[in-house]
């Protein structure tokens, strides 16, 4: 166990910022899956509007260091190319 503040302190901000991630990754989990909805469904609008909501909040993930760029460039190129093959 931790013995001095600053350990003691570190865990507690451990404890919140895994939180705070946790709760990140979960939504933009949520909005990749409304977008596979919507693609499954064949609604194109409904897909697009999806994607535009999913896409910032990919870039926020990012850009906290929840998800590795590469990882949300691939899943936004993917989603992107399959909203675009509905047409």
């Amino acid at each position: 166990m931790a013995n001095t503040p600053q350990a003691k302190k570190r865990i507690r901000r451990n404890a919140n910022r895994a939180a705070i991630n946790g709760a990140r990754t979960s939504r933009i989990r949520t909005l990749v899956k409304k977008v596979e909805a919507a693609l499954e469904a064949g609604d194109k609008t409904a897909a697009q509007a999806a994607l535009t909501v999913a896409q910032p909040e990919m870039a926020r993930g990012v850009a906290r260091g929840v998800l590795h760029k590469n990882t949300a460039s691939r899943k936004f190129g993917r989603l992107t190319k399959r909203v675009a093959a509905l047409g």
